[in-house]
Order: structure tokens, then C-alpha cells, then sequence
């Protein structure tokens, strides 16, 4: 099949005549969690893998980045192995236009390379010129001193969105902005999240990395002079890539379970793990699936440009009615789970753990998979917050309850994580993570089978009842008393609206 601009999939594909319109009395057998899960295999979620290897690697820029070649090629194999199902799903592809960034960012600050990062949506430009330390966080005008007019503004990161520090930047006169992270970690970036704001002009944006923000923040407080040479190149252009949706014909429409993974990489690498690994776990189930007949409506959404700001769930979430918003009882979202050096975290859906809770069947959804890795795989977990930084954020913004699992991103691993799942403690979870070496021998297998045996149960959980979850109470996520420690993943920093 090859993509093109229209919605319905059974007017693209020579297999359309194939499929009924409507689906015939099958005598399948009811779906169950065992049975489901038995016939999971290591073996096809590794050939699955590494497809999309082959995808990326097929390409001179060897990634799936939305709307790359790449990222064609896996939407393209996303639908055939659907469609050759035969006719237990309705699939559609959802075109949707999105402004794809690239570029790149260089600063030396009195002639030594502080290894920059571009930010997403910054605009081009190059100067030479004085860095101005700005106070605070960089979230209110008056954090600018009126010294920064033609100058680089230096601001931490924390308590507001990158592109607000950029627009706040830009109107007190600054000509480029450099952010520095508030963590330890590798080389740093993110999105201003949007081309233009209503608080200023974005400026030209680079990231750096803590360690190196900090000593020119301390020189500059030491009253020492240091000139900054940025020069940002950045390309910008329209590009349409494809949502891939896929609902049983079985099973009550008015009741649905939809889980999501999204399908596209970062411009660094093949994406195998981020987030190949949730697209092939769902893959993988949703192809097992069809084997069994379901009581409620199943939907897999492969949603395409996550890595750019969530904006394949956004524009899905977005194009649904209320009338239809309400017919989902669940929104379960699976990515990075096959981390090389894992966790097992469950989404704190009832806000106890980092004190932000979804809307009402989220706690519920959190419980299930407690329970699961507990009773049934006998595995420990850890809770992780349930921060809205990856595709079931535009669901539970609008008061859909949601969950999932997360095996770990760049964060580093503490000594008592290590003692729940082994690995290594002071190493991240995922040391390839957004980098060229993300391919399939950056997957952890256990991991990856477990967490797609996980999604299976819950897919036959709710496959045949939603008696565990209340009513669809519309609800958006809510503060709760914080009753544990907030550290949390920052799977989305590459492209990462906020702190």
C-alpha cells in the first residue's frame, strides 16, 4: 500500500474489495488473558523490530522521523499487516499537516564549544554577542533586565514552557536564547512547542546542559564578561503523515478500549525502543487479537508525530465528537517499553504516588496493571507520574481515563531500582535514548515480552467487560496531595513543551 491523502484505507488498497462492509457471524471464541497471552512470542516482537529497522536504515537519514520516508514505510506495514487480517478491523488512516523542524546549533561561548542542542520551531540566525544572566525561571517580564537588548539571554529551565522563556526573551529585546537544563544529563533540547506566541517573537533557541549552564552562570555572577558565537540553522516545511486507526468490527461500539503508541522517531536515529517497541507491542496484540471475539470494541491508534509535541494524539483526540469522546471508556498508551536497562512503571492513574490524577477509571486502569505484574507475572513495578508527557495527555485533558506502562528514558537508575529489576544503578534507563544507537540491539527482550503480555491482559480484561471501571465521568487530570517523591520520566525532553 502507498500512502496517500485520503482518509478511509479501503479506497487505498487493491485488498479493499476483499473486505465486507460489515462483519460476518464468526464463531470465534470469547478472548482470554491467558490464552492472549500465550501466543505472544519474543520471537515475532524481534522480527517486528527489526522491519523498522529496515525502514529506517533503507533511508541517508536512517530514521522514521514523521513524514520521512521511514516513517511512510512503517505506516504503510502498519496497514497491510492489518488489513491482511481480513475482516475483523475497520482501518483508517487520519491525514493530518504539521510544520516539520530540523536544523542545527552551535555555541561557543569565549571560544569553547558549550555542545548545543537546537530547539524544535526556533527560527535561524547568527550572532556574536554578550550573554545577560536572566533571574529566576525566565516566566515573567520582569525576570529580563533591561541590560538584554541586543544581547543572549542565558535562562534555566523549570516552571514554564520553553517557548515561553523564548517569547518573553525576544520582547525584552533579546537576540537569541540559550537554555540550560535544571538536571544532569546528556546534551539538551526541546520544542517551543509552536511557530509563533502571543507574549513576544521567538528568537533563535539553543539548549545546553546543566553542568555547562551553571559555570556561565556562576562567571556571570562573578561579574566576568562572556561573548557567545550562535549560529542556528533552521529548516522548516509542511508535511502530511498519517494517524493509522483500527477498531474491531466485533464488540459494543458505545463501549471502546483504545490504546495508542506512536509510530515516528527522533531525526538522531531509527527509534526502535521510542518508540518501535510500543508500535510493535500493540502490533503484535492487535494481530494475535483477531483470533478471538470481544464483548467491547477494541482500537489500536498509531498516532504519528509524538516526538514533535504530541501531535498525532492531539489532532486524533481533537477530531472527535463529545458524542464520541464519551464512547471511550479507557485510553491505555504504551511507549519506550523495552528500555535496555528497564523498569516496570505503571501511569499513577489515581494520583496517589505523584499527586496528579486522571479522570475516574484511571486509578482503576493503574490497578489492573499493578495487579497483573503482581499476581500473575509475579514481577515488581514502580509507579510513574502520570505527568502528561506522552500521547495519553490529549485523552486525559479531555476527561478520558487513561494509563499505561514506561520501562525508562534518559533518567538514571537509583540503587533501589536496581534492586527491583536488576540492571544497573547510575546508568540511564535507556543510554541510546534519542541517539543513532536506538536500533533493535537496543532492546531489552524481557522487558518487551512482559509489558506485551501486559497489554494483552488488559486487552482481554477489557475486551470482554469494563465492570472494573466507573461510569465515564468526564474529567480533566487533577492535583491530589502529594503523598510521595516527584521525580518522574522526561521521555519528552527532546521536544518537550515544558519543565
Amino acid at each position: 500500500m502507498k500512502i496517500r491523502s485520503l482518509v478511509s484505507l479501503f479506497a487505498l488498497s487493491p485488498l479493499a474489495s476483499a473486505i465486507p462492509t460489515s462483519i460476518e457471524s464468526r464463531a470465534l471464541p470469547l478472548v482470554q488473558s491467558n490464552l492472549l497471552r500465550r501466543v505472544l512470542l519474543r520471537s515475532n516482537l524481534l522480527a517486528k523490530s527489526k522491519t523498522l529497522e529496515g525502514f529506517a536504515y533503507a533511508t541517508p537519514e536512517r530514521n522514521r522521523v514523521f513524514g520521512s520516508p521511514g516513517h511512510n514505510a512503517t505506516v504503510n506495514y502498519l496497514y497491510d499487516q492489518i488489513v491482511a487480517l481480513g475482516d475483523y478491523y475497520d482501518v483508517e488512516l487520519q491525514p493530518f499537516v504539521e510544520l516539520y523542524t530540523d536544523g542545527t546549533a552551535t555555541l561557543k561561548v569565549n571560544g569553547v564549544d558549550q555542545e548545543a542542542g537546537l530547539f524544535t520551531y526556533s527560527p535561524s540566525g547568527k550572532f556574536t554577542q554578550p550573554l545577560v544572566s536572566v533571574s529566576n525561571f525566565g516566566c515573567g517580564a520582569a525576570d529580563y533586565p533591561s541590560t538584554l537588548t541586543g544581547k543572549i539571554a542565558l535562562i534555566s529551565r523549570g516552571s514554564c514552557e520553553f517557548g515561553l522563556k523564548s517569547a518573553r526573551a525576544g520582547a525584552a529585546g533579546a537576540v537569541a536564547a540559550v537554555i540550560y537544563d535544571n538536571v544532569d544529563g546528556p546534551a539538551f533540547a526541546g520544542t517551543l512547542g509552536a511557530a509563533v506566541r502571543p507574549e513576544g517573537p521567538l528568537i533563535p533557541t539553543a539548549g545546553i546542559t546543566l553542568a555547562r549552564g551553571t559555570a556561565l552562570k556562576n562567571q556571570l555572577t562573578g561579574n566576568a564578561t562572556l561573548t557567545g558565537d550562535l549560529d542556528i540553522v533552521s529548516i522548516r516545511e509542511n508535511r502530511t503523515t498519517y494517524n493509522v486507526i483500527a477498531q474491531t468490527k466485533g464488540g459494543d461500539p458505545n463501549n471502546v478500549l483504545v490504546l495508542t503508541a506512536h509510530t515516528d522517531s527522533v531525526d538522531e536515529g531509527p527509534g526502535i525502543n521510542d518508540n518501535g517497541s510500543g508500535t510493535i507491542g500493540l502490533l503484535e496484540v492487535a494481530i494475535q487479537l483477531a483470533k478471538y471475539s470481544v464483548n467491547n470494541a477494541i482500537r489500536f491508534v498509531w498516532v504519528s508525530a509524538e516526538e514533535f509535541g504530541l501531535l498525532g494524539s492531539t489532532f486524533y483526540v481533537a477530531s472527535l465528537s463529545d458524542a464520541e469522546k464519551a464512547k471511550i471508556r479507557l485510553n491505555l498508551n504504551f511507549d519506550m517499553i523495552a528500555s535496555p536497562n528497564y523498569k516496570y512503571g505503571i501511569y499513577d492513574g489515581d494520583g496517589s504516588a505523584f499527586g496528579m490524577a486522571g479522570a475516574p477509571g484511571s486509578g482503576e486502569a493503574e490497578k489492573l496493571f499493578q495487579d497483573y505484574f503482581t499476581n500473575d507475572a509475579g514481577l515488581k513495578w514502580v509507579p510513574e507520574e502520570f505527568s502528561g508527557r506522552s500521547d495519553y495527555a490529549p485523552f486525559a485533558d479531555a476527561g478520558i481515563p487513561a494509563g499505561g506502562l514506561f520501562t525508562g528514558a534518559e533518567d538514571i537508575k537509583t540503587p533501589e531500582e536496581q534492586a527491583l529489576f536488576g540492571g544497573q544503578a547510575g546508568v540511564a534507563f535507556d543510554v541510546n535514548y534519542h541517539q543513532a544507537g536506538d536500533n533493535v540491539n537496543n532492546l531489552n527482550m524481557d522487558a518487551f515480552i512482559q509489558n506485551d503480555k501486559a497489554i494483552a491482559h488488559a486487552v482481554a480484561t477489557y475486551g470482554r467487560s469494563f465492570e472494573s471501571l466507573p461510569p465515564r465521568t468526564p474529567t480533566k487530570m487533577v492535583k491530589r496531595e502529594q503523598r510521595g517523591r516527584k521525580t518522574g520520566h522526561r521521555h519528552l525532553d527532546r521536544f518537550l513543551l515544558v519543565e
